[in-house]
């Protein structure tokens, strides 16, 4: 389900980031980082101080193996990833 004010709403300065993330990677930013955009203060914080240590902490994992398993979880999900 895509939320047309993540498209349309986005302020000044997360509308010129998702710009240059589109022209820098070729293709439309991804969804969750337009909502961490959006709504920085309710969505981007709280997620950003879980996902953070999970992704890039300290772990038997690498960092490699850790976002393959974001990949295969959002694939089983059915969530572009």
């Amino acid at each position: 389900m895509r939320l047309s004010v993540l498209d349309t709403k986005q302020k000044l300065g997360a509308r010129v980031k998702l710009r240059l993330i589109s022209l820098v990677g070729g293709r439309r930013a991804p969804d969750v980082l337009r909502t961490v955009l959006y709504r920085p203060e309710i969505f981007g914080k709280a997620f950003g101080e879980i996902l953070d240590p999970a992704m890039r902490g300290p772990s038997r994992w690498s960092v490699g193996e850790r976002e393959l398993f974001a990949a295969f979880t959002s694939r089983l999900n059915q969530c572009p990833f």
